[in-house]
């Protein structure tokens, strides 16, 4: 499913256009891009505005972060923002469902989970005590609320996400907060993930596919960007271009030293 099939950039007045981000190069070339898959990759060096685009479309979008504050009041978000407010996106499905997701985001929601698990657990102790001495039944409705809470991050995490390597976590945070029919925006996911969990995730992408998602990732793995039929933009070229996969540099670069890496080495 396609829901956003393209969004326009506006030209910001003449005072803004020096700074960041209107200042990047890639910035400056946009007119427009169209989103023709469910799956669109934005690939190019650091630096490039990959991601810097990317969280103005989360912005423009008003989507739901995870592990971060509203993408109306981070700070980190503030110039990008401006950046937002340019961008007209149109839509073939208007969603709310989906989430953004930045890599070093994940660390933080992990943190946040495991205190909140902590804080409920302490609750509940503190309830036991206060009504040590009154029925099992007002006790049991005064537990309520909490073991209720804490079943539901079970059911969502199992023993929690700080239980698991990163990204065992990771995976099981993105797959426990998926929901049919959404909108997801994705800054370098496979930064926490094993060569065999980037193919996890790979297989993950295609069961949300089959069930209406749509993604658009920033990303540097040349394994992820081999998803059967995506959408693959060139950062690296201002404007941003479609490309081949067979055509990324990451893929050719890769392909080569896993070849023949002596040959790359022996100049270092």
């Amino acid at each position: 499913m396609i829901h956003l099939r393209s969004f326009s950039l506006r030209r910001p007045e003449d005072g803004k256009q020096n700074g960041f981000p209107f200042n990047l190069p890639v910035i400056r070339s946009i007119d427009s891009i169209e989103f023709s898959s469910p799956v669109t990759f934005f690939v190019g060096e650091n630096g490039s505005g990959k991601s810097t685009l990317l969280e103005a479309l989360a912005c423009a979008a008003g989507s739901i972060t995870v592990g971060s504050e509203s993408v109306k009041t981070d700070p980190s978000l503030g110039a990008v923002r401006q950046l937002a407010d340019q961008m007209r996106l149109v839509w073939q499905k208007r969603t709310h469902r989906g989430f953004f997701l930045r890599a070093e985001d994940f660390f933080g929601y992990a943190r946040k989970m495991a205190q909140t698990r902590q804080e409920l657990e302490d609750d509940l102790h503190s309830v036991d005590l206060d009504y040590q001495d009154r029925s099992a039944t007002a006790a049991a409705f005064a537990r309520l609320p909490y073991a209720n809470e804490l079943g539901d991050i079970q059911r969502r995490y199992g023993d929690g996400l700080d239980a698991r390597s990163h990204g065992e976590s990771f995976l099981a945070l993105f797959q426990s907060r998926f929901v049919p029919g959404g909108f997801y925006l994705l800054d370098e996911p496979e930064a926490p993930l094993s060569p065999i969990r980037q193919l996890a995730l790979i297989a993950a992408l295609k069961q949300m596919v089959a069930q209406e998602a749509q993604f658009i990732i920033a990303t540097h793995s040349p394994i992820l960007m081999a998803f059967p039929d995506a959408l693959i933009y060139n950062f690296d070229v201002a404007p941003p271009q479609p490309v081949a996969y067979a055509d990324l540099e990451h893929v050719k670069l890769t392909r080569d030293f896993l070849d023949n890496p002596d040959a790359f080495l022996k100049h270092l």
